[in-house]
């Protein structure tokens, strides 16, 4: 029976039961219609529709849903963000009474006579004082803490962390990255809630971005959101107590970013830390930086198993090769990172790695085990992915001839 014959047969049993009902009550006769009228609406079961796709939920979600996201991605991550404090022994100057003509032979001091008081600035002591601020996040329970290396620069300073719960813990500086913006200091502490590392080669443009940190060094616990605005960036940072540097293939993003919650964590929606917030630009208006938290890593796993940042190299100075560097230096292609001696020293550096296998200075190195070198993607965040005693396969361009050059990386010293 197809669908019409059914709709035939029910609405000539329904004709035939209405005027049953004609003799009842009106009350009753009211009730049945509305029953009919609502049995009318309801589509009656076909194979065809037993069959088809079931409706998929729409895409959009509600305002409220995206707020209570953000909300327990602050929850989660909140009591593993901790503010540091710098604090420096510095002299207390007070302004003390001199006599100018004290040194006078007396027959000529009897002159000037006396009273005559003048004050000067003089030393009285030393006094503990803050001097500046930072933020940090915790990465093991037993007091491992993630910083910026230029929050914890300075040697002679002490450095205090406040936890989320208001406690105080007096800080020592483990390890400083030599080529990141990257240091891990260490609390006497147990059971503490560390954060959730996430995956930062997965993030995504226009994704979610959260900001948690002691916002100018004064407001603890600041929250800010925005979104991932650039990926792979290479910036010159420069800043008091670390000069200038270069930090390759960081993360740009809208969500406010200030010296105060550098050092602190870059979250995505789900709470995990995506990055280290590191830099802001100077004149302009959300535009800050954090260092992909997988570049990051490496340093924590260095730390737990050895108590120090060990950083692998292969021993090469080099220059990004872009267009405009490819046409001035007339240069064969427009990519990849040309070896080339600069002010502090040759190309290859002795007895490394890369004059160990042979690397030459001019030579251009294209790829690293078939990932492409550019100026997003660097020859130093590429062999950051790495770990020391990894042989890596280096495509190199020799003047008009492509050869292929093995490398094991070895532990950068201090060069």
């Amino acid at each position: 029976m197809n669908r019409r014959h059914l709709q035939i047969v029910v609405v000539s049993v329904l004709v035939l039961g209405i005027a049953g009902f004609f003799v009842t009550s009106p009350m009753a006769r009211a009730n049945v219609f509305e029953d009919i009228l609502n049995f009318l609406k309801k589509p009656i079961a076909t194979p065809e529709m037993d069959n088809a796709p079931a409706e998929e939920a729409p895409l959009y979600k509600p305002a409220i849903d995206y707020e209570e996201a953000v909300v327990a991605a602050i929850d989660k991550a909140a009591p593993s963000v901790v503010s540091i404090v710098i604090s420096k022994d510095l002299p207390v100057i007070e302004q003390c009474p001199y006599d100018p003509f004290a040194d006078l032979p007396p027959e000529f001091r009897q002159f000037f006579g006396g009273g005559f008081q003048f004050s000067q600035p003089c030393q009285k002591g030393t006094q503990k004082q803050e001097v500046g601020g930072g933020s940090g996040f915790i990465v093991s329970e037993d007091g491992l803490i993630l910083t910026n290396k230029h929050v914890v620069a300075d040697t002679k300073a002490e450095y205090t962390v406040l936890t989320n719960d208001g406690e105080k813990y007096d800080a020592k500086v483990l390890a400083r990255d030599p080529v990141q913006d990257i240091a891990i200091i260490k609390i006497s502490a147990s059971g503490l809630t560390a954060a959730k590392l996430g995956d930062s080669d997965s993030i995504k443009l226009g994704q979610t971005a959260i900001v948690i940190g002691n916002a100018l060094g004064e407001f603890r616990n600041t929250v800010s959101v925005g979104v991932i605005s650039g990926l792979s960036r290479t910036i010159t940072a420069s800043g008091e107590g670390f000069g200038t540097e270069t930090i390759q293939g960081v993360i740009q993003t809208d969500a406010a970013i200030n010296p105060g919650n550098s050092g602190g964590p870059l979250l995505n929606l789900k709470g995990e830390v995506i990055g280290v917030n590191t830099a802001v630009v100077s004149g302009a208006e959300n535009i800050g930086f954090a260092i992909p938290i997988n570049q990051a890593k490496r340093d924590i796993n260095s730390v737990k198993l050895t108590g120090s940042i060990k950083v692998p190299y292969i021993g090469v100075r080099y220059l990004i090769i872009t267009e405009d560097i490819a046409k001035k230096q007339n240069l064969p292609v427009q990519d990849g990172a040309l070896i080339q001696r600069i002010e502090n020293g040759p190309g290859v550096v002795p007895n490394s790695p890369a004059e160990k296998a042979g690397l030459k200075t001019d030579d251009i190195i294209l790829e690293i085990d078939g990932r492409k070198i550019d100026k997003d993607t660097t020859l130093g965040s590429l062999i950051g992915r790495y770990s020391i005693g990894d042989i890596i396969t280096l495509k190199v361009l020799r003047g008009k001839d492509t050869i292929t050059v093995k490398i094991t990386l070895e532990e950068r010293p201090n060069l």
